[in-house]
This record gives C-alpha cells, sequence and structure tokens, in this order.
C-alpha cells in the first residue's frame, strides 16, 4: 500500500532507526515532490501522484509544530526525535533553511532533549544554505545506495540531468563528518534488469566512498514496504551484517536494519 503522508506534521511513527519521530512533511499533503523517483519509495512514482495542493509555508510548519509540541508536553508524551521526511526531497523546499531555524528553537522550548533529523537525497547538499541548515541538525542523514552512475539511473532515477553522484560525494565531504550515511541493499529485478547491489562489485566501491567521507554513522538497510515497482527482495540479515562489520572495520559505528 502506497503511503501519502499528511503534511506539515505527521506521527509520532515508531521508527526502526529512531525511535519515536514525529515526522514533518515539507511536500503537499496529496502528492509527491521529489528530486528522485526510487522504484523502491513507499510513497510511490512522482508520476502516479502529482499533487493539487501547495507546500506548507514556513509559518504553517512553525504553527502545527508549536502545537504539537506543546500538547505533547503537557500530556507528559515521550519524544526522542522530529524527523523531516514525508512525500519527498524536504531540502527542496524553499524555505528549508529558515524552517530548520524555527525547529530548533520549538524543539529547545519543548523537547530540548529530542533530535532533529533530515532523510535526505543529498541532491540539494551543494547549496550553501541547504549545507549550514544541515549542519545545525543533529542527524543529518544522506542516502548514498552506490557509486554506480548506471544503478543509480536505474533505481534512484534522480529527476535532474545533472546528478554527478561522484560530485555529491565531495559535497558529502564538505560536511566534515557531520552527517549519517543511508543506503539501501537488495535484490531482485525491475524491467528485466537486476537491481542487485549487494555483490562485491557494488560494495567494495561504496566502501571506498564512505572511508573517504568519514561520516559519524553509517545505516544500511533493506525493503520493509511495499514497493511501487514489482520483483524487489528483501536482502538477507546475514549480508546486511557482513556489510555492517566491513564498515565497522573502518572505525565507523554501523547499524543494520531488516
Amino acid at each position: 500500500m502506497t503511503i501519502i503522508y499528511p503534511s506539515p506534521i505527521f506521527g509520532p511513527v515508531h521508527s526502526r532507526r529512531l525511535g519515536v519521530s514525529l515526522g514533518v512533511n515539507l511536500m503537499p499533503s496529496d502528492g509527491k515532490v521529489c528530486s528522485f523517483d526510487c522504484i523502491y519509495c513507499e510513497c510511490g512514482f512522482n508520476g502516479d501522484f502529482r499533487p493539487k495542493a501547495k507546500r506548507p509555508t514556513r509559518e504553517e510548519v512553525r504553527e502545527a509544530l508549536t502545537t504539537v509540541l506543546q500538547q505533547r508536553h503537557a500530556n507528559g508524551e515521550p519524544l526522542d526525535v522530529i524527523t523531516f521526511a514525508g512525500n519527498g526531497e524536504p531540502t527542496g523546499h524553499p524555505d528549508f533553511a529558515g524552517i530548520i531555524d524555527d525547529t530548533i528553537e520549538v524543539r529547545n522550548r519543548f523537547f530540548p532533549e529530542a533530535k532533529v533529523s533530515v532523510l535526505s537525497n543529498a541532491t540539494f547538499i551543494q547549496k550553501v544554505d541547504i549545507h549550514d541548515a544541515l549542519m545545525k541538525v543533529d542527524n543529518n542523514i544522506q542516502k548514498l545506495d552506490t557509486i554506480n552512475r548506471e544503478y543509480i539511473l536505474k533505481v534512484d532515477r534522480p529527476t535532474s540531468p545533472s546528478y554527478d553522484v561522484n560530485k555529491v560525494i565531495e559535497r558529502l565531504k564538505d560536511f566534515k563528518g557531520h552527517v549519517i550515511i543511508q543506503t539501501m541493499f537488495m535484490r531482485g529485478s525491475y524491467k528485466g534488469e537486476s537491481i542487485d547491489n549487494t555483490s562485491e562489485a557494488y560494495i567494495a566501491p561504496w566502501l571506498n566512498a564512505v572511508k573517504d567521507i568519514k561520516p559519524q554513522q553509517v545505516m544500511i538497510y533493506t525493503i520493509d514496504r511495499e514497493t511501487p515497482a514489482q520483483g524487489l527482495l528483501k536482502a538477507e540479515p546475514a549480508l546486511l551484517d557482513s556489510i555492517k562489520q566491513r564498515v565497522e572495520l573502518l572505525g565507523i559505528p554501523c547499524s543494520a536494519s531488516y
């Protein structure tokens, strides 16, 4: 079942990786706006969910977040993290940097121990204001499924023809370690072609990129929910564990979610 999230606030949900997570969706509530069109996205393909509504404004996000955090604080309800995710790429919002400033201010008022996380596909990190905003959040989580260009075009499907994974890796280095790399490993096929990125031909170059980026952490995971493309298969726990161990041998903490 495809998931289209409410906007601007949804949840909280119990995240496999982050705990009790209140979601912030900076995209319209009736569709998907993303600079990737991943074949495994739980929100479906971009073309199937074109929104008619507008993105929430900075003011609407701040008001909605303040209301929810105020209520949870008053009721003694727990909160581990505020997570920017939802129906597309959060850093694509024109007021993303200001929204991060607002979120940190409101968080500090009601849940100072809660983390602020951003789940991003790294397509806008070359912009100075986006980079600077991401340096302010606790968990700057950036996607890097592979460094293989053909695989990216087949699976992540960036909407910009100028997307260059090598340039993205250079920008990921610019975070000076204040970044978490998130990678989807899976098996199977799509439209008659393999989408398996679990062989050594994919893992070894990816590990080299991770070593160069020097992130504070790596999160590896596999398919957990229904995907819009058919034929995608989970990577086995033993395989994810073996990749996790290789990341840890680089001196980088790593988590694996099955």
